[in-house]
């Protein structure tokens, strides 16, 4: 019968069966290698840090698997294995990423752990196991050629803080697993000091019965030695400095934006100094990037001609896969996101929304602008009045006075932004920027006169301004911010611009949905989760307060690899924005003050700060 269905074990099945036992003869794809060969670089050295602190773990069915594996040998078993296991972690993460330095090292001490498998434990398991990890690394030497990430002599110095705390606390663990072997009961004290004399190498005021004390010294030893060599290492080998914008790429950058410029309102902060820059092979298109955490972190869309796009994102392509970094942009328009997928195979997400306000559209009048009309009358009764120019007509004492005010006025000593901010005021390339200045006489007046505050927009084209920064004096009325963004509206006639950008919204969509008759419980439970982060994010805040001035919304979106990667993302984007600050600040004495117009930082979402205040 045609339709009847092969019986279990019929010759139908067999071809199933036979390809998938020559895929497991074949062994992983090529591309899997570094994955599966780090995961196991990361179990061999959790079995190894535990079969070096714990002593019933020593005389365990699951010691007998971690005698064999490399690091646990010889007659200082407990320190060695520590040592190896903390190495092997280290390790374990650059093998996952295929990186070429990693792979040298653990070409290096595989051979090196058989050796001392077969010389001090006579053991042939340990050699065929260490033989076995060895192999695939040879076989598929070719994935392991990514390239070093961008670092510095600040990476030596949070080493070692992070191997000082780790083996502080590890050395605390080993010292009090001994108890049936300790001398009395020393206290949480005696203990801390014990673990701090033996990370030097000298002994502690706790006592061991037998050769405990000697299997304790010899592991706190170890950590101690493995913090210092670590350290030294990473203080003394060559720098790779982050790269950022030469004057070369920047000025290319800029006469793609005279061409193309009105293409994306974002197209403008690709000229932060701090971002690195890739072009396309015909030259007429770029990304440009900035690496966080591994992170290849695009903003908005390519710049230059969308035809040469897709050179410019290939690449891209090939520099993050040089380099083993995860590839993600951030804020990339409809238009973007479908070239960016199309070209990739990646996938995109909807990330918020930018609020755009049509300048022949714009108007206080009618029942919808009540709210700004009646603001903005009230603060101009007090006396407030606007000036709105261009950057290269406003003279050098004044914008020196500007810079100064926008730089005390941040609020906080982390510099926000990136895909949305310039990280510069004032500087002499960037003349056709505008400034909108809020002033007002005072009889005390403050360190920088009359000025109460200021917004600052990049160019968009040649017709349209995105907004960089909001700046506001604390003591000024509240208001300000709503006060400059009508001035700026009401004077971009005569400047030539016909719209502008304000503040991007992230979650727009599901705020503006949630709130609505009707909406069902997944999207109310949804907003309401919004509604609860904004209280440090100020999500929602900054929402209502572009809907103020009536615009129209467009969407951006979020280019990822896989929904994997989308949390690492998120906080390398976090990193980039400024929320999270994973460097060590310098004292404000130590600081070194940079040169006016030329800050590398970023100004642009402390606006979602100045939105509480207005």
């Amino acid at each position: 019968m045609s339709g009847e269905v092969p019986r279990r074990g019929s010759g139908a099945a067999r071809p199933d069966r036979v390809s998938r036992g020559r895929r497991l003869l074949r062994g992983p794809r090529p591309e899997a290698v570094p994955l599966l060969v780090g995961r196991a670089c990361a179990l061999v050295g959790v079995l190894d840090i535990a079969g070096g602190v714990f002593p019933r773990f020593r005389h365990s069915r699951m010691h007998a698997l971690a005698e064999v594996l490399p690091g646990a040998f010889g007659p200082f078993a407990a320190a060695l294995a520590l040592s190896a296991g903390v190495l092997l972690l280290l390790l374990a993460h650059g093998l996952k990423r295929g990186k070429r330095r990693a792979w040298r090292a653990a070409v290096a001490l595989l051979p090196a752990g058989a050796v001392a498998q077969f010389t001090y434990r006579h053991s042939i398991v340990g050699v065929l196991i260490s033989l076995a990890l060895l192999a695939p690394l040879l076989r598929h030497r070719d994935q392991f050629d990514a390239l070093p990430d961008p670092r510095s002599r600040w990476r030596a110095l949070a080493n070692f803080v992070l191997m000082s705390a780790g083996s502080l606390l590890l050395g605390l663990l080993i010292v009090s697993v001994q108890g049936e072997s300790m001398v009395g009961d020393p206290s949480l004290a005696d203990r801390i000091t014990h673990v701090v004399y033996g990370l030097f190498g000298f002994e502690g005021p706790v006592d061991y019965q037998g050769t405990t004390s000697w299997t304790v010294a010899f592991s706190l030893g170890a950590l101690g030695l493995l913090t210092a060599v670590t350290t030294i290492y990473l203080a003394f080998r060559p720098e790779h400095p982050a790269a950022h914008l030469t004057e070369e790429e920047e000025a290319r950058l800029r006469a793609l934006l005279d061409k193309h410029g009105g293409r994306d309102s974002l197209g403008h902060f690709a000229l932060r100094r701090d971002k690195a820059v890739v072009f396309s092979p015909s030259g007429k298109a770029a990304v440009t990037y900035r690496v966080v955490s591994g992170v290849m972190l695009a903003s908005g869309d390519p710049i230059g001609d969308v035809e040469a796009w897709p050179g410019a994102i290939e690449q891209f392509m090939d520099e993050a896969k040089a380099h083993s970094w995860t590839p993600a942009v951030m804020g990339c328009s409809e238009t973007g996101g479908e070239v960016w997928t199309r070209e990739t195979g990646l996938d995109a997400l909807e990330l918020g929304d930018e609020a755009v306000v049509d300048v022949k559209d714009f108007s206080l009048a009618g029942r919808a602008m009540r709210n700004v009309r009646q603001m903005v009358k009230r603060i101009e009764r007090a006396g407030y009045e606007t000036r709105v120019r261009r950057v290269r007509d406003l003279g050098e004492a004044e914008l020196e006075r500007i810079r100064r005010a926008a730089d005390d006025w941040r609020g906080t000593d982390t510099e926000r932004g990136f895909s949305m901010a310039l990280g510069r005021v004032g500087d002499p390339a960037d003349g056709d920027c505008l400034i909108a200045t809020a002033h007002k006489q005072d009889e005390h007046p403050g360190p920088y006169g009359d000025l109460k505050a200021i917004l600052h927009f990049v160019p968009w084209g040649t017709d349209g301004a995105s907004l960089d920064l909001m700046r506001r004096d604390r003591t000024a009325d509240p208001g300000m911010n709503e006060l400059l963004i009508v001035a700026a509206l009401q004077a971009a006639p005569k400047l030539g611009i016909t719209r502008v950008s304000l503040n991007f919204a992230m979650f727009r969509a599901a705020l503006a949905r949630g709130e609505k008759i009707g909406a069902g419980p997944v999207l109310r439970a949804w907003r309401g989760l919004l509604v609860f982060l904004s209280r440090w994010f100020q999500i929602e805040s900054l929402y209502k307060f572009n809907a103020k001035f009536q615009p129209r919304w467009e969407p951006r979106f979020v280019v990822y690899r896989a929904p994997a990667d989308l949390p690492r993302i998120g906080f390398a984007a976090m990193q980039a924005e400024g929320f999270v600050n994973l460097a060590l600040p310098l004292p404000r004495f130590l600081r070194r003050r940079r040169p006016a117009g030329r800050r590398p930082c970023a100004h642009g979402t402390t606006a979602e700060r100045n939105v509480r205040a207005a």
